[in-house]
This record gives structure tokens, C-alpha cells and sequence, in this order.
């Protein structure tokens, strides 16, 4: 069950459950761009959600915005519940792939999860939360592969760009990528730029349940991956880069877990090479720092009791010196922003062999750039990852599981779609 010439009998290709979140609203103005893009009708698709008043509202706004009337009419709704497992069931029977939206993933995204693979729908999710990520591989991946139902997680901003930047890097280097390193920076334009807070609050979470993450780790018990050419230096908690001239720090979301879960697929089932991976993201300036180090300072010291996370979570904007906030960005905030992601690597050239007193001699540099990373390029990305996979069952792994991008994705064309989409990737 890899495609939608596979499973006929199914009414739409793709379904969006949580459209009418913040992000969800997004994903599907992206969605109706891309059954836009094709044949007439080709690409069938619904929403989903608990409420199918505000799901009609958010049909008809998204109509406006895409100068669509027909849309609000030429779309099913169907209702369906988290909470409700038999509402799941019925949703994940009606769709060959699920774009799961609703977050945090750590509170709601199992059961839906566990609907797909018990009614052989294809999940996608846009988490950046490591523990739902590596718990949803651990539980679900054999259940999966049984039934032929590709889990695949992380397909937003967290973490594609990392992922198959990684990958792409590797294959434009000429000889043996051993080591790389990412530095991400964001560009707002004159309106400013914020985050809306749900991915304050998964990170709120997050930190506070990261014991739990590490005891899922010691579950896992997998043997250390080789290292080629020797191990790659971590830098300090935050330093000066002279690679994007700014004050970095070790970035904080889930694009190094992913990208060590890629490099393990790659070497366990493919014997490929791993490659040494750390990511960084620019801060700014020296007034830049002053803030962030200030604002991590009280995150860290409230999100380690209930009463301070309660804080936390109901004053978002206020902790974070307004980078997150409950309403989210402005239409034109999204438009006047950008995001860069920068790799700088090292290897082995083409004709010497991996090892030796000299280490390696030949370096790289790629970039990965788009829109707006949150609300934009992520529908973007989560979009074309179900259409490749739809579309591209051939060059997926042969059998079904729970996969990072990477491991799905590493033999299909998800990088050309995404370049003909706005999110390039180059060598620099």
C-alpha cells in the first residue's frame, strides 16, 4: 500500500487533520495550491477536526485568500476527535495519507499515529519534538512495516532542510563527506517576525519531560555509529561565528536527532557511510545575546516546576521578549521573511582513502533557503513530502515503518520539488 493507484477505493489521497489549528490553516491553502498545480480532480482530498462549523469558516477564508470560491464548497469535512478513537478509525480508513497537524504531538499525536497503522493510512507529522519522534519509532515501526503504512515524521521546517541537506551535501561532494556542520539564520523583514505559541508550548514540554527521553534512549540500546576521520569538535553553549559573522549557539530543536536517526538507517540498512552532524543557529548581535541569555535564564529556572510552567505557558510573549505569541505572525510578517541554512563540510577527496595521520582535505559548502520557516515553507515541505510519497512508492524503503525524512525520502525527488516550490538548495 504505497500509492493512490494502490488503494482506489479510498476517497482522498490526502487528508488534513487539525486544519483549523494555526498551522493546519496553512497546510491546507498549501494543499489547495498543489491540486491546483495538477490535473483536474486528480488529487482528491479532505479535512478533518473536531468542530465542522469552524472547519466550513476556515474553508470559506481559505477560498478569499486563494481567490477560490469553489473551494468552500468542493471540499468534504469530516469530523474526528483525538479523544475519540473510533472517530480516528473512520477518518484513517477514508484517506490514503494523513497529515497529522495537531500538536503537541507528545499529548495527541499516538492516537493518531496508532489509527493509521491499524487502518493502513500513511501518516505525516511537521513534530519537532524528539520524544514523540523516537517513541513513535520505537513502539510502531515493526506494526508498521507489517502492514505496509509509512510513519513519517518531522516533515517541516523540524527538520527536512537538515535532513536532506545533510543528504544533499554528502551527494555533491566529490569524494567522502565525513563531517558537517549547519548554521541557521533568519531574516525578518520590517514588520518583525514572531512564532505562535504552540511551538512555545511542545517546547515548554519538552524540557521540563526530558529525563523521559533519555530513559527512551537507554530502551534503544543501539550501538555506536563509526566515525571516519576522526570526531567532529562541539563548539561552546554560545560563541562567535565567523562562517554567518553572528553569535551562535547549539540549536535547540529536534534537526540533530533526526539527521543521527537518518545517518543510522543509512549505515545499518544501506551500509552507507555516516556522516558527524552538529547545528548551530545564529542569534545576532551582542544585544541579541543579552536577551537570549536572559530569557534562557528564566525559561530554564520556571519550566523546572509546575507553577513556573504554568507561567510559562500563559505568558508566552512576555518570557520570550516577544518572539512567541498566542496569535501568531501577520500575513505580512510571513511575506517579508526568509530563513538560511548553511553547511559547511569536510571529507575525504575523491582517490584518497578514508584515514591516515592528514585527516581529511577537502571541505564544501551548501545552503538550503526558503520563505518564512514556520507557517510557510513548513506547509510547503509537509505538502510535497505526502506527494512524493504518493506518488514516489518505488523509491521509498521496501517495506513500511516509522522513518525520518532522510530514510524515506534519500531516493525520491523530494529536493526537486521542493527547489520548483521556493525552498532551494544549492553549493555555495
Amino acid at each position: 500500500m504505497a500509492g493512490a493507484d494502490v488503494r482506489p477505493e479510498r476517497p482522498y489521497h490526502l487528508l488534513i487533520f487539525g486544519a483549523s489549528g494555526f498551522t493546519g490553516q496553512f497546510v491546507l491553502e498549501e494543499v489547495a495550491r498543489a491540486a491546483a498545480e495538477g490535473p483536474g480532480g486528480s488529487l482528491r482530498w479532505a479535512v478533518a477536526g473536531r468542530s465542522r462549523p469552524r472547519l466550513e469558516q476556515l474553508l470559506e477564508r481559505a477560498a478569499a485568500a486563494l481567490g477560490e470560491p469553489q473551494l468552500s464548497a468542493g471540499v468534504d469535512v469530516i469530523v474526528a476527535d483525538v479523544e475519540e478513537p473510533d472517530s480516528l478509525a473512520s477518518m484513517c480508513r477514508q484517506a490514503v495519507i494523513v497529515l497529522n497537524c495537531v500538536g503537541p504531538y507528545r499529548f495527541y499525536g499516538e492516537a493518531v499515529v496508532k489509527a493509521c497503522v491499524e487502518n493502513g493510512a500513511h501518516h505525516i507529522d511537521i513534530s519537532g519534538e524528539p520524544q514523540f519522534l523516537e517513541e513513535m519509532q520505537l513502539k510502531y515501526h515493526e506494526q508498521a512495516a507489517d502492514s505496509g503504512v509509512y510513519i513519517v515524521g518531522s516533515c517541516g521546517f523540524d527538520s527536512v532542510p537538515a535532513d536532506m541537506g545533510v543528504l544533499y551535501t554528502r551527494d555533491q561532494f566529490k569524494g567522502q563527506l565525513t563531517v558537517l556542520e549547519s548554521f541557521l539564520t533568519v531574516r525578518a523583514g520590517p514588520h518583525g517576525a514572531s512564532i505562535h505559541d504552540g511551538t512555545w508550548r511542545s517546547a515548554v514540554h519538552g524540557f521540563a519531560d526530558s529525563a523521559r527521553l533519555q530513559r527512551l534512549r537507554r530502551k534503544v540500546k543501539s550501538k555506536p555509529l563509526p566515525v571516519v576521520g576522526g570526531k567532529l569538535k562541539r563548539r561552546g553553549s554560545l560563541f562567535f561565528s565567523s562562517e554567518i559573522q553572528q553569535y551562535s549557539v547549539p540549536f535547540m530543536g529536534s534537526d540533530p536527532s533526526v539527521v543521527r536517526r537518518t545517518q543510522r538507517f543509512l549505515w545499518e540498512q544501506r551500509q552507507e557511510t555516516p556522516v558527524q552532524y552538529a547545528a548551530y543557529a545564529g542569534v545576532g548581535g551582542f544585544s541579541a545575546v543579552i536577551k537570549l541569555v536572559l530569557a534562557g535564564a528564566i525559561f530554564w529556572l520556571l519550566v523546572q516546576f509546575s507553577l513556573g510552567r504554568s507561567l510559562l505557558l500563559k505568558h508566552p510573549e512576555l518570557f520570550s521578549f516577544g518572539v512567541f505569541t498566542k496569535s501568531g505572525p501577520t500575513r505580512k510578517q510571513m511575506e517579508a521573511s526568509s530563513f538560511r541554512l548553511d553547511f559547511y563540510g569536510r571529507g575525504y577527496a575523491e582517490g584518497r582513502e578514508p584515514g591516515g595521520a592528514r585527516g581529511p582535505d577537502a571541505t564544501i559548502r551548501t545552503a538550503v533557503q526558503g520563505p518564512e520557516c514556520g507557517y510557510v515553507a513548513t506547509p510547503i515541505i509537509m505538502v510535497q513530502a505526502a506527494l512524493t510519497l504518493l506518488h514516489e512508492a518505488r523509491d521509498l524503503p521496501p517495506r513500511g515503518g516509522v522513518f525520518t525524512p532522510g530514510a524515506a525520502f534519500a531516493r525520491t525527488t523530494l529536493i526537486q520539488r521542493l527547489h520548483r516550490h521556493g525552498i532551494t538548495f544549492s553549493v555555495v
